[in-house]
């Protein structure tokens, strides 16, 4: 159990590292992947925390991270949109996005949200210590195994759903790899289990990527160039995702 929580402990420091390494580069505004480094390790954290519900101060650090999420998940949308546009002979459009987020990354550096984050994942492991000196990390081991267990039972049963939806999907495969990547050594699942997570997880997102474009270019009339090849980007990336999840659940589910 001590290996475990030193383990837990020193994640959690190297997750506090790497927090305050991405505020300083988005300071800088200088770092195009700042806030996709950023959004990464918060998920990382995130997920690192999930099993641990229940022990004294996830909940605050929980609720600290995913402030920092929701704040950051717009402005990353924007950030991977001006890429594609620049990519796809749209410069105007895409340098209009790339102006706004010069301003919004030392923004973010300097916000309440991630100044919270810091200061309670901080304070984090100091709160584990305390919980193993009472005596409150007793079972952690069979406890973070169950959940891990409880993710992937989850989305058997989603991805078995005729009526699956795709956002949902795509948010259990994220939060099945990355618990995965949080407690390697707690591994149980097939070997074919994580590149299938990755292969799925990346093709959803170029679905989600066409379905959220296609919706923002409602609103947002410099996109219209771009809808007619979304529309038919979204049936391509439609039938690819299905492929992809088709393939996870028989490498990874069928007996």
């Amino acid at each position: 159990m001590s290996a475990l929580v030193d383990r837990l402990v020193a994640r959690i420091l190297g997750l506090d590292v790497r927090l305050l390494a991405c505020q300083a580069r988005l300071s800088a505004r200088t770092d195009p992947e700042a806030l996709h480094d950023l959004r990464t390790t918060v998920r990382r954290l995130r997920s690192l925390l999930r099993p641990l519900r229940g022990l004294p101060g996830v909940e605050q650090l929980e609720a600290a991270a995913s402030a920092v999420g929701d704040l950051s998940t717009p402005l990353r949308d924007r950030e991977v949109l001006a890429a594609y546009l620049l990519e796809h002979d749209q410069p105007e459009a895409a340098h209009r996005r790339m102006a706004q987020m010069a301003e919004a990354y030392p923004a973010v550096a300097a916000s309440p949200e991630l100044a919270q984050l810091l200061m309670i994942v901080d304070a984090f492991p100091r709160f584990l210590r305390a919980s193993q000196r009472q005596g409150l990390l007793k079972g952690l081991r069979k406890h973070i195994e169950k959940r891990l267990a409880k993710q992937w039972k989850k989305l058997d049963k989603t991805l078995h759903d005729p009526a699956h939806d795709r956002h949902r999907l795509r948010l259990l495969i994220k939060r099945v790899r990355y618990g995965i990547e949080a407690y390697p050594e707690l591994d149980r699942l097939p070997k074919a289990a994580m590149p299938g997570l990755k292969a799925a997880q990346g093709a959803l997102g170029d679905w989600h990527d066409c379905w959220q474009w296609l919706a923002r270019a409602e609103e947002e009339a410099d996109l219209q160039p771009c809808v007619a090849g979304w529309k038919t980007d979204l049936v391509k990336t439609e039938k690819c995702a299905d492929r992809v999840l088709d393939k996870l659940d028989a490498t990874c589910f069928k007996s």
